[in-house]
C-alpha cells in the first residue's frame, strides 16, 4: 500500500457531505442510539470526529449537553454557527480528537459514521482514540461506534454498492488490503435532474477495520466491556454478512481481567 496517502483525513472533507444519502438518516439513528442506550435526557455527551454536528445538533434539540470535537475547520465553523442560531446548549472543538483531555467528564462517547476510527496512520496511532474515549467516559459510562466490520471486508471485498437518497444516487467501490487491514475506498455521487456523466471513482481513503472479537480485546484492554452489537440502526443482529458494525459498551467500575 502507498504510505503517503495515510493523512488522508486531515483535508479532505468539505460541506458537500450534508448532501450525502446517508445524512438523511440522522434522526433515526439518534432516536436509537437514545433507546438503546437508555438515555433519560440529562446525560453529558462526547461526539467525536462530529463532522458539521448533525447529531451532536440533534441531541442538543432534544436538550442534552453535547461536546463535538472534529479536525476540519470548515464543519466545526457551520456547526458552531447553527448551535448559536438555534441557542442550543452544544460546544463545538476544532481539534484532533487525540488531542483533547477530558478525564472522567461524559456520560456517553459516541464515534459516528467511523467517528474517525481506524482512520489514522498506523496502530499505534488507531488505539490513541479508544484511550480518549476510556479517559472521557465516567465510571459507568457509556461508549457506542458505528464503523464498517473487517469479518464482511475478509468475505465480501472487493465489492460495488449504491445507495438511493433523496438528492442524489451514491455510488461506492471497496477493496481490501488484507495485510494492512484497511478498506480502501472510491465514492461518487450523480445529482438528480443533472445531466449524467460517467463516473470515475478511484480508490483512496485506507481505513483499519476491525472485526468484533479485535474491538472486544482493544476494549477490554481499557476496562470496557461490550454490552450488544448490531448491523444497522434498526436493532438488527450484527453478522458478518453486512458491512456496518455497531457497538455499544460501557467503562466498567472495575479493571476487567
Amino acid at each position: 500500500m502507498e504510505t503517503n496517502n495515510l493523512d488522508w483525513y486531515k483535508n479532505i472533507w468539505t460541506l458537500n457531505i450534508k448532501n450525502q444519502s446517508w445524512v438523511e438518516d440522522t434522526e433515526n439513528q439518534v432516536d436509537f442510539i437514545i433507546k438503546t442506550l437508555g438515555l433519560s435526557g440529562k446525560e453529558c455527551i462526547l461526539d467525536l470526529a462530529c463532522g458539521f454536528g448533525r447529531h451532536s445538533l440533534a441531541f442538543a434539540r432534544k436538550g442534552y449537553s453535547v461536546v463535538g470535537v472534529d479536525i476540519t475547520k470548515d464543519f466545526i465553523d457551520d456547526a458552531i454557527k447553527t448551535a448559536d442560531k438555534e441557542f442550543l446548549s452544544a460546544k463545538f472543538i476544532n481539534s484532533d480528537i487525540r488531542d483533547v483531555n477530558f478525564e472522567n467528564e461524559f456520560d456517553v462517547v459516541l464515534n459516528l459514521a467511523d467517528g474517525a476510527i481506524g482512520y489514522l496512520e498506523n496502530e499505534e496511532e488507531n488505539l490513541k482514540i479508544f484511550d480518549v474515549i476510556f479517559r472521557a467516559l465516567k465510571p459507568g459510562g457509556k461508549h457506542f461506534m458505528d464503523v464498517c466490520n473487517a469479518e464482511h471486508a475478509e468475505h465480501y471485498f472487493p465489492k460495488r454498492c449504491w445507495d438511493i437518497g433523496e438528492k442524489a444516487l451514491a455510488l461506492s467501490v471497496l477493496e481490501w488490503d488484507k495485510e494492512s487491514r484497511r478498506m480502501l475506498y472510491g465514492g461518487y455521487d450523480i445529482p438528480y435532474g443533472e445531466p449524467a456523466r460517467k463516473p470515475e471513482i478511484p480508490l483512496g481513503d485506507p481505513t483499519r477495520l476491525y472485526s468484533i472479537d479485535e474491538l472486544d480485546v482493544i476494549l477490554r484492554k481499557r476496562s470496557m466491556k461490550i454490552i450488544d452489537t448490531y448491523s444497522n440502526y434498526y436493532g438488527k443482529e450484527a453478522t458478518y454478512k453486512e458491512l456496518q458494525l455497531i457497538v455499544y459498551s460501557e467503562k466498567q467500575q472495575n479493571k476487567i481481567l
